[in-house]
C-alpha cells in the first residue's frame, strides 16, 4: 500500500537524518507531548485539508513543542489499524483525506522525523495494536484492508471492531506493521499507549471463545491467558525493534493504575473501576520488572488528593515500581482537563499541573513528564501550560 508522492521534500527518512539530529542527553528530562490523529482529535485539524494546510500544521505544533521549550513528540501515525506513512501492510489512514486508503500525496510520518529532528526534537511514533475502527461495519474498511481480507482476525465490541489479541497470527501482522514504520524512518521510540484489550463496557462481552478454545489450555483461567497473549505482543516487538534499527527505544503508556491494594498488596493506594492487570490484561508491573520496555510514562490523569485516585500516591508508587530497573518514568500529565467545568475543583487552578511536577521532582526515579495533548499544549488553556514553563522549564 505504498506510493505516496513524497511532497515538500518529505520523502523516506534516511540515515543521514538519524547522524544529524540533536538526541536529548540520558541525563536531561524529557519533557514531551503527545500529537493524537484519531477522529482528528489534535492534528490534522479537519480530514480533506490540501496537503500543504496538513503539513503547515503539524509543523505549527513542533514549533509549539520548541516553544514551550519541550523536546520531544509522541506522534500518533496508526491510529486505527491504518498509516500515517506509505506502509506496506496497511491503508492510509482515513483521518487525512477523509477516506481510507487514499493517498494523501505526501508523507507525514517522513516529514514529522525530517522536521523534528530538525528542531532539536526527538520524535516517537505512537502504534495503537489492535483498534481497527471506531466502527462495527468491516465494509466501511478500504477494500484492501487486511481485516477484510481477514475477517476471523475481527472482534466487534463497544461499537468498535478490533483485532483479536489472542490469534498467533494477529499478532504476528500488527508486529510486521508496526516494524515497517522502524525500518523506513530513524525514529527515536516505537511507542503504545494503554489500549491492549478494550476497556470494558457495561453488558458486553469480547468474544475471543474459539482462540481461547484453541490456544487457552495450560492457563488457570481466560483472564491469564490473555495476559499472557499482551506478554507475547511486548516482548516480540521489544525483541524485534534492535534487530530492525539499533537505538530505537520502546516505550508504553498505560492507564495510571495497576492494581489496588485492595486487590493485590502489590498494588497503590488507588480504588480505581478499572485496573490494567485485570481489565485490560496488561501485566506493565512485570515489563518493567523484567526489563522488556525502555520507558513506561502512567497516565497519572487525577489531581493532588483525588479520593479514587491522588496524584501523590501514585507518584511513589510508580517510582518504587521502576527502582533497580533500566526503566526510564515519565509521568502523563492531564492538561486537557485543565478549566474543563465537568472536572474537579483542581483542574480549574492554573497551578495544579505545576505542583504536579514541583511533587513529582522529589523522586529521583521521575525522568520526565509527557502532556496530553498537542491541542491544549498549544491553546494554553487558563495559562497552566505557560505556569508550567515558567516554574519548571526556565531552560530548553
Amino acid at each position: 500500500m505504498a506510493g505516496a508522492a513524497a511532497l515538500f521534500g518529505a520523502g523516506l527518512a534516511g540515515d543521514a537524518v538519524a547522524a544529524e539530529k540533536h538526541l536529548r542527553p540520558r541525563n536531561t528530562a524529557f519533557r514531551g507531548m503527545w500529537i493524537a490523529s484519531v477522529a482528528n482529535r489534535d492534528w490534522p485539524s479537519a480530514r480533506g485539508l490540501p496537503a500543504a494546510t496538513q503539513r503547515a500544521e503539524l509543523l505549527a505544533y513542533l514549533d509549539t513543542a520548541v516553544r514551550r521549550k519541550l523536546n520531544a513528540v509522541i506522534f500518533q501515525v496508526r491510529p486505527t489499524a491504518d498509516a500515517l506513512w506509505p506502509s506496506d501492510y496497511e491503508p492510509w489512514s482515513e483521518y487525512l483525506t477523509g477516506v481510507q486508503g487514499q493517498d494523501p500525496g505526501w508523507d507525514p510520518l517522513g516529514t514529522a522525523v525530517d522536521e523534528a529532528h530538525r528542531r532539536g526534537l526527538e520524535l516517537h511514533a505512537w502504534f495503537n495494536p489492535y483498534r481497527v475502527a471506531n466502527h462495527t461495519d468491516p465494509a466501511r474498511l478500504s477494500p484492501d484492508h487486511p481485516a477484510r481480507q481477514n475477517p476471523d482476525w475481527l472482534v466487534p465490541y463497544g461499537g468498535k471492531l478490533y483485532y483479536n489479541p489472542g490469534l498467533p497470527e494477529v499478532r504476528a501482522f500488527v508486529t510486521q506493521a508496526m516494524l515497517d514504520a522502524v525500518r523506513k524512518y530513524p525514529i527515536d521510540a516505537v511507542h503504545w499507549d494503554d489500549y491492549f484489550y478494550p476497556y470494558p463496557v457495561a453488558g458486553q462481552v469480547f468474544d475471543d471463545d474459539a482462540a481461547y478454545e484453541r490456544y487457552g489450555a495450560g492457563f488457570a483461567d481466560r483472564a491469564a491467558w490473555r495476559r499472557d497473549n499482551t506478554d507475547q505482543l511486548v516482548r516480540g516487538m521489544a525483541k524485534a525493534i534492535p534487530k530492525v534499527r539499533k537505538g530505537v527505544q520502546f516505550g508504553i503508556s498505560p492507564f495510571g493504575v495497576w492494581r489496588n491494594k485492595a486487590t493485590d498488596p502489590l498494588g497503590s493506594d488507588t480504588a480505581a473501576g478499572v485496573q490494567t492487570y485485570d481489565n485490560l490484561h496488561a501485566d506493565v508491573r512485570k515489563w518493567v520488572k523484567r526489563d522488556w520496555i525502555d520507558y513506561v510514562v502512567p497516565q497519572l490523569y487525577w489531581n493532588m488528593g483525588f479520593t479514587v485516585a491522588d496524584y501523590a500516591k501514585l507518584v511513589p508508587w510508580w517510582a518504587d515500581v521502576v527502582k533497580g530497573t533500566d526503566v526510564d518514568l515519565y509521568l502523563g500529565e492531564a492538561l486537557y482537563k485543565v478549566a474543563d467545568p465537568a472536572q474537579p475543583a483542581p483542574w480549574q487552578d492554573p497551578a495544579e499541573l505545576s505542583r504536579h511536577l514541583t511533587y513529582a521532582s522529589q523522586f529521583r526515579q521521575v525522568r520526565g513528564h509527557v502532556f496530553f495533548s498537542a491541542k491544549e499544549v498549544a491553546a494554553d488553556p487558563i495559562g497552566a501550560m505557560t505556569r508550567v514553563v515558567a516554574d519548571h522549564y526556565t531552560r530548553r
